[in-house]
């Protein structure tokens, strides 16, 4: 997934875009963290009551727990999460969610501001931790995140399913059109006709973009016998499916949890290579805090398995084709899970 920051634009927070390097640059311009009071607009949350997720034994009535995310549709929904976990298991919540940006939610966790959030392992490694390459095995991900976030005070619990990065979709009803293709290394046995791609001009020029990835894959881009220029066409990041669902080209760049790609029927190609790095989402603490509360393990451990690529589709779809708050998404997911019942 994208390896630097690049422009912020309200297309690119509701595809996903976001949750890596749009923030990055102005929120730190516009927000300085460190006891700002930030309070976002949408703080509200259902009442829960308790479900497989219980009061924690002995928890004091004054405990209190501050979660934290960003500000697009899967963190919203994801922030929402985490604090009807934490009410569930009696903490007074301080409702942090909705922060515009990805370095300034960091610097709420690295204060020791907030105790708690959901960040993505490939945003970690490259963004806060500036390494240059992403690291595609999803667990080699999170232990190397793990491991260099125990300095920061940092604890990286057990990662989600879901892996929110890059891919190349196809309309579902063209896949047998294409011999039946199902990977990208598939494309380089299509005619060159074939081989056409709609993405966005971020990932048609960055240096780990569309470029570097039909090298992986032994088709050159510029080439008569590969693909040539003409094949490649450029859209603002949320028409990039809407072209590709409509025939405008037969692959199009998307984001892996995006809703777009169930409600346009739209089939994701397999990475074969592995190119793209890993971008599970795991719950991230303070490591102070989850010394106090322990329980609070148990908690996340719960719910990470059921946060999958599929699951995030159909809830982000909810908010954002829907027009369903993320609070109530987010809650409804909790109670047919059975993490928490309503009261």
């Amino acid at each position: 997934m994208p390896r630097t920051s690049s422009p912020a634009t309200s297309s690119a927070h509701r595809s996903g875009i976001s949750r890596r390097h749009l923030g990055a640059f102005a929120g730190l311009a516009l927000l300085p963290l460190a006891g700002c009071g930030l309070r976002p607009a949408t703080a509200y949350t259902p009442d829960v009551a308790p479900g497989s997720i219980t009061p924690i034994e002995g928890l004091p009535a004054d405990a209190s727990l501050t979660v934290t995310g960003k500000n697009f549709t899967e963190q919203l929904i994801l922030g929402k999460i985490g604090v009807i976990a934490a009410r569930a298991a009696g903490f007074q919540v301080d409702d942090l969610t909705n922060v515009p940006g990805s370095v300034p939610v960091r610097e709420l966790m690295t204060s020791g501001d907030a105790d708690m959030t959901w960040e993505y392992t490939g945003t970690a490694w490259l963004t806060y931790m500036g390494e240059t390459e992403g690291i595609p095995d999803k667990q080699e991900q999170w232990e190397a995140v793990r491991d260099a976030d125990v300095a920061n005070g940092l604890t990286w619990l057990p990662p989600a399913p879901l892996n929110n990065t890059y891919a190349l979709a196809v309309r579902s009803d063209a896949v047998e059109e294409l011999g039946g293709i199902s990977s990208l290394s598939e494309i380089a046995d299509l005619p060159v006709e074939d081989r056409t791609i709609c993405v966005e001009p971020e990932f048609n020029s960055r240096a780990d973009g569309l470029i570097p990835l039909l090298k992986e894959y032994g088709i050159p881009r510029d080439a008569a016998d590969g693909v040539p220029e003409e094949n490649v066409s450029i859209y603002d990041t949320g028409a990039v499916y809407t072209a590709t669902a409509r025939g405008s080209c037969n692959f199009g760049e998307v984001f892996t949890t995006d809703g777009r790609i169930e409600s346009l029927d739209l089939t994701i190609l397999e990475d074969d290579k592995g190119y793209f790095p890993a971008y599970n989402v795991a719950p991230v603490l303070s490591t102070a805090t989850l010394e106090k509360h322990p329980e609070l393990a148990d908690i996340f451990d719960q719910i990470s398995p059921a946060i999958t690529d599929d699951a995030l589709r159909a809830l982000n779809l909810r908010v954002d084709e829907g027009g369903e708050l993320p609070a109530d998404v987010a809650f409804d997911f909790m109670v047919e899970q059975g993490f928490v019942t309503r009261p």
